[in-house]
C-alpha cells in the first residue's frame, strides 16, 4: 500500500484499520465497527477524506498545525535535512547544526530568563522530564525531602505515566493505577462549572488559595513543584478567571517551590503571545512544549529551562541520567525551524492577537445566544461552547452527561468540520492561518451544528 496516497476503496482501507491498528483514547471494539474516518489529503485549514468530502480541520490536528497543512517551505527544509544527516543521536558528547540553531531561536523567542532547552519527541514525554528534572533540581541544591508535585483535577499533561499522574484526569488515572506517589491535585479555576454562587472574580481569587492550601498541608519543605497550563486545553478550554493567575502569581512568588507553566497546547502563538504564560505575565521556571513547535509536521517536544534550574542542573555539576534516542533529532528540528521561520515571517503570532483572533472571537461568543449555548468563551484562537439543557442555569446539566457532546461532535463532521467533545463542552482551536472568511464558515457550519443538535435533543425528550 502507497504510504502517501489513496489507492483502496474507503471500505477496504477501514477493514484494513480495524485489523491491525489500535487508537489512542478511543474504544476500538466500538470503532471498528463503525468504521474509522480516513483523512487523505490536507491543505491549509481543510481537510479531504478517503471519500472526497472536504472538512474544515477547527482543532489543527490536535491543537498543533499553526501554519495551516500543506506548507512546501517545512517539506524542503526536511528533505535537505535528510540530504545531509537523517539521523545522529545528541548522547555522547555529540551535537550537530539543526539542533544548536533550534535551541538558539527558541532562546530568543522564550522570555529572557530561560536559556536553555532540553529535547524529546512529545508533550508526554516532555513533561515525565519535567517530573524527574525538578526532583533532580532539588536534590543537587541539598533538598532532597522536596519531592511532591502539585497539578490540577482535570488537567491535562499527556498520557505516559508521569504525565499521567502529573494530570488530573480521573478517567485516566483508573487505568494503571494513577497517580504514582508523590502528586497531589488542587482544584480547576472552571468557574462555569465549579464556581457554584461566587462571580468569576471571588471564584478566580478562591480556588487560587487552593494551592497555598495545599502547600501548608503538605509541607513548603516537602514541596518541588507546581504545574499547570495557562489554559486548560484537553480539559475543555477553561479560561481562568481575570484574578485567578495575579492570586497564583502572589503565592508562587512566596514559596521556595518551582512553577512548572506547560505550554504545550498554549505556546507558540495560540493566544495571540508566543508562550500563554507571556500571555498571563507569568515567569515558570519550566516551560514543556510540543505541537505547534513543527506545527505537528514531525513529532518534537522539549522543556524550556530557567536560569534558576540550571544552577541545580547545569552549574553544579554532574549527569542528569535522563534522555531519549530521539533528543533534539536534526530533521524535527529542521522541520521546527522553518514553521517557527514562517511563523515570524507571516507575524501570525500577531495576528492572532490584533486580527482573525479579535475576528473570530466576537463571531464565536455570539453563539452564546443559542438556546443550547449557556456559555462560549474564547482567548486567542482557543474557544469552548458550553452545552446545556437549561440556558440560564448553570448548575442544570444533561442527565446522561457527554451524550449531547458526542451528538453535537458527530454532527460537526457531517456538516464538514471538526469539533472536539469534552463531556459536553464542544471545543476548538484552529490553525493561526485562519482566513476571516474561513472564520465565517467556521461559524456558520457550528451555528447549523448547534441547530441540528438542539432538533435532535428535542425530538429525544432531552431538552
Amino acid at each position: 500500500m502507497s504510504a502517501v496516497s489513496n489507492i483502496y476503496p474507503t471500505a477496504a482501507l477501514q477493514a484494513l484499520d480495524a485489523a491491525h491498528h489500535i487508537h489512542p483514547f478511543s474504544d476500538t471494539k466500538a470503532l471498528n465497527e463503525e468504521g474509522s474516518r480516513i483523512i487523505t489529503h490536507a491543505d491549509g485549514i481543510w481537510l479531504t477524506d478517503s471519500n472526497g468530502n472536504r472538512i474544515l480541520d477547527g482543532m489543527a490536528g490536535l491543537w498543533c498545525v499553526q501554519v495551516g497543512h500543506g506548507r512546501e517551505e517545512i517539506a524542503e527544509a526536511v528533505n535537505k535535512q535528510m540530504s545531509e544527516l537523517s539521523y545522529y543521536n545528541t548522547f555522547f558528547k555529540t551535537s550537530h547544526p539543526p539542533a544548536i540553531a533550534l535551541s538558539e531561536k527558541l532562546a530568543e523567542l522564550a522570555p529572557s530568563h530561560m536559556n536553555r532547552v532540553f529535547y524529546c519527541s512529545s508533550g508526554s514525554e516532555a513533561n515525565d522530564t519535567v517530573f524527574r528534572m525538578v526532583r533532580h533540581y532539588w536534590d543537587q541544591m541539598g533538598k532532597p525531602d522536596k519531592k511532591v508535585i502539585i497539578g490540577r483535577w482535570n488537567g491535562y499533561h499527556g498520557s505516559t505515566v508521569a504525565g499521567t499522574s502529573l494530570g488530573g484526569m480521573k478517567g485516566m488515572h483508573e487505568q494503571g493505577d494513577l497517580p504514582v506517589p508523590g502528586v497531589r491535585h488542587i482544584d480547576q479555576p472552571y468557574w462555569y462549572g465549579e464556581g457554584e454562587d461566587m462571580s468569576p472574580e471571588e471564584f478566580g481569587v478562591h480556588v487560587a488559595r487552593k494551592l497555598e492550601e495545599a502547600i501548608d498541608q503538605i509541607g513548603e519543605d516537602k514541596v518541588a513543584a507546581f504545574i499547570a497550563e495557562p489554559i486548560q486545553g484537553a480539559g475543555g478550554v477553561i479560561i481562568p478567571p481575570e484574578t485567578y493567575w495575579p492570586e497564583m502569581k502572589r503565592i508562587l512568588d512566596e514559596r521556595d517551590i518551582l512553577f512548572v507553566a506547560d505550554e504545550v497546547i498554549c505556546g507558540f502563538g495560540r493566544l495571540g503571545k508566543w508562550f500563554g504564560s507571556e500571555f498571563y505575565g507569568l515567569e515558570p521556571d519550566l516551560m514543556p512544549i510540543a505541537k505547534g513547535l513543527t506545527s505537528g509536521y514531525l513529532p518534537m517536544g522539549g522543556v524550556l529551562v530557567s536560569d534558576r534550574v540550571c544552577e541545580g542542573l547545569i552549574d553544579k555539576g554532574g549527569d542528569f541520567n535522563h534522555g531519549y534516542t530521539y533528543s533534539g533529532h536534526p530533521v524535527c528540528a529542521a522541520a521546527a525551524l522553518a514553521n517557527l521561520e514562517i511563523m515570524q515571517r507571516e507575524k501570525l503570532v500577531e495576528r492572532v492577537a490584533d486580527d482573525i483572533g479579535p475576528y473570530l472571537q466576537n463571531r464565536w461568543r455570539a453563539l452564546g445566544d443559542h438556546p443550547l449555548v449557556g456559555e462560549a468563551r474564547m482567548e486567542g484562537l482557543m474557544g469552548a461552547l458550553e452545552l446545556v439543557p437549561k440556558k440560564g442555569e448553570r448548575k442544570t446539566k444533561f442527565a446522561d452527561g457527554g451524550s449531547a457532546g458526542t451528538l453535537c461532535r458527530d454532527l460537526s463532521f457531517q456538516n464538514g468540520m471538526v469539533m472536539r467533545a469534552v463531556g459536553d463542552s464542544m471545543i476548538i482551536s484552529p490553525p493561526l492561518v485562519l482566513s476571516h472568511d474561513e472564520a465565517d464558515q467556521l461559524i456558520a457550519i457550528a451555528s447549523k451544528t448547534l441547530d441540528d443538535t438542539y432538533a435532535e435533543l428535542k425530538k429525544d425528550g432531552k431538552l
